[in-house]
């Protein structure tokens, strides 16, 4: 599998067998400006959202031809299983956010989460429903999302042997949200990517979990 982050939640990932997927496709320019990552206009078989906001949700950029999946349920699709978990994109319930969800992808002989805008930590009937993870994408900024403390919670009691963080201040991010480093500070086993894609199969999982600094692609 590749993986590709493109910035802010929106990840490429493309299968052993040639399927692509594209998670929280942003819209380039949203909010006035505030997030300035490039458009994504690369082709797509499944396009994963996890709530109506427009640096989550814009599909206008990708061609045409894709499966969208954007509510609750399990997701056969293109020989993958797709699990969308419903959860918050706040600590009280979707009262100021609204909802959020969970995907969890099996493929390649793992399963890799993306997290959304989630805005809680997690109860053990929602990480009993997660299950064991490989690779976690996890917002890590706070404000709109938890927090570096919280994120740092929510990754341990996940367990996956790689954490990715996603949704954090940087120059084309220019929300009022904390950069990674906050989140990586003390921690062990933090590697600095060098650039915005990374190759990986199941037999190359680290032997100790680790954390991994993509610079975003566009």
């Amino acid at each position: 599998m590749k993986i590709q982050w493109y910035g802010h939640s929106a990840f490429h990932l493309n299968t052993d067998e040639g399927v692509h997927i594209i998670t929280d496709p942003y819209q380039s320019g949203a909010y006035g400006g505030v997030l300035s990552y490039g458009p994504i206009t690369d082709p797509a078989d499944i396009v994963l959202v996890s709530h109506g906001h427009a640096d989550h949700n814009h599909t206008g950029d990708i061609p045409k031809g894709f499966s969208l999946i954007d509510k609750t349920g399990d997701y056969s699709v293109k020989g993958l299983v797709i699990h969308a978990i419903p959860v918050y994109h706040d600590p009280s319930g979707g009262r100021d956010r609204g909802e959020n969800l969970i995907f969890v992808i099996e493929t390649d002989g793992m399963r890799i989460a993306h997290l959304g805008d989630l805005g809680h930590t997690l109860d053990k009937a929602l990480l009993d429903k997660i299950g064991h993870i490989d690779i976690l994408m996890i917002p890590v900024g706070g404000f709109f999302t938890i927090d570096a403390q919280e994120a740092t919670e929510v990754m341990n009691d996940i367990g996956p042997v790689i954490t990715i963080p996603m949704h954090f201040k940087t120059a084309k991010a220019d929300f009022p949200i904390k950069g990674v480093d906050l989140f990586t500070k003390g921690k062990k086993h933090v590697r600095k990517l060098g650039g915005s894609e990374m190759a990986i199969t199941k037999a190359e999982l680290p032997s100790e979990p680790e954390v991994v600094i993509f610079d975003y692609a566009k």
